[in-house]
């Protein structure tokens, strides 16, 4: 597990390698706010408890103004791993399934793709529709699709600990944790 940075603000930036965390907490350019007692690492001098979440010293500018491209980790991120017409789970597929994007309406009839005309769908229900408009083969989506913020894209393809998500819930509350986790 990696730990969590901060920013100065205490604005959740990325998750890093512990062995870098280590390396900013030594050199003061980060300060530690939670460590892992139980993994140690040792210099010459020096006994450092893992850090499991870091605050920088300085303040690092984020520029805000970019979207993101659909990429099927994010896709299926947002969709919550769940064929977005059967509702089965990726855990729930056959050993020769597997997810994949739907165009809601397919390239070849002019769709594009973008966060609003696509979906994650099993190969199974993606086979069924071909292309054609899902309500045509009697598919509905469980959902529609929409455009995720750019907090939800960039925490919901990583791991953190219940520690690591106090921080992310302590600086853009409760609902965006609730959605990241479900």
């Amino acid at each position: 597990m990696g730990c969590l940075t901060l920013n100065a603000s205490f604005e959740p930036l990325t998750i890093i390698p512990v062995r870098r965390a280590v390396r900013l907490v030594i050199d003061r350019k980060a300060e530690a706010l939670e460590v892992d007692r139980s993994q140690l690492f040792r210099s010459e001098r020096i006994v450092q408890p893992a850090p499991v979440v870091i605050r920088l010293a300085r303040y690092v500018n984020v520029p805000r103004k970019f979207r993101r491209h659909v990429t099927n980790t994010f896709l299926f991120a947002r969709d919550g791993y769940r064929c977005q017409y059967c509702g089965r789970h990726k855990r729930e597929l056959g050993p020769r399934e597997f997810l994949t994007r739907d165009h809601l309406v397919p390239l070849s009839c002019g769709g594009v793709s973008t966060w609003t005309n696509v979906v994650t769908s099993c190969t199974r229900c993606n086979l069924r529709k071909g292309n054609h408009l899902a309500e045509e083969v009697g598919l509905h989506p469980l959902s529609v699709p929409t455009e995720p913020n750019q907090v939800e894209l960039v925490w919901a393809v990583r791991k953190m600990t219940p520690i690591q998500a106090k921080y992310i819930a302590m600086f853009y509350g409760v609902e965006v944790l609730r959605a990241l986790t479900r």
